[in-house]
């Protein structure tokens, strides 16, 4: 058992290696990293202006944070988008080779009342085929209202932690964190972010977002 544990260990170490000889190599030939956002129209920046978006503000703040240039933020956000069409779609984001993902889907599945089961088994599928490919991963989280009912609420809400226990993606647990309910930071649908509630996002999340690019040598 202590051997085989060891193995594994060692396993990890050099995939590790590789991963950051391989950023460190892109880097050095001048090639971004690429950031796939795969998301709903919270990604897309539905209602927003152009560069007032979140991938946008992403971008602007990731070209400050680590030159520009270093990081290209891919928009892969459809507005209406569920976990089945993200899981539908995903072959087709994939096509621009991205180095990590982004999955922030969820929000409409739990507006249309759809059966959690169906929402994890298409996030399960997600999360699977990155893991596949050795695309590194955050995972945000959604909740579910209180007058979706109790039942509802809890199963739902179990999706995301279960998923990142899982796959071990950085986990990013509610992805309208500080957002949601706030007048003051939403469109007048109540829905979806303004651009000072994409900034209030951005903040929050951005941690998450450094931890998910360690992972390809960008410190």
């Amino acid at each position: 058992m202590r051997v085989k544990t060891a193995i594994h260990a060692i396993i990890i170490t050099f995939s590790l290696l590789f991963q950051f000889t391989f950023a460190n190599a892109q880097q050095a030939a001048g090639e971004p990293v690429k950031l796939l956002a795969l998301g709903d129209s919270l990604t897309a920046g539905y209602g927003l202006g152009p560069g007032d978006g979140l991938t946008d503000v992403l971008q602007m703040r990731l070209d400050a944070r680590y030159g520009q240039g270093a990081v290209q933020v891919i928009n892969a956000g459809v507005s209406g988008d569920t976990t089945k069409g993200g899981w539908a779609r995903l072959d087709w984001a994939l096509f621009d080779e991205p180095d990590v993902a982004m999955v922030a889907l969820g929000g409409n599945d739990m507006l249309r009342g759809l059966e959690p089961s169906q929402s994890f088994e298409n996030l399960d599928n997600i999360l699977a085929e990155l893991e596949r490919q050795s695309i590194p991963t955050l995972l945000a989280g959604m909740l579910a209202p209180t007058n979706m009912g109790a039942a509802y609420q809890e199963e739902f809400d179990a999706i995301y932690p279960a998923l990142a226990a899982r796959y071990e993606v950085v986990y990013y647990p509610f992805f309208l964190d500080g957002v949601a309910l706030d007048p003051q930071l939403n469109q007048a649908d109540g829905l979806h972010p303004n651009r000072a509630g994409v900034d209030v996002m951005i903040d929050k999340m951005f941690a998450s977002i450094e931890a998910l690019l360690y992972q390809k040598g960008l410190q």
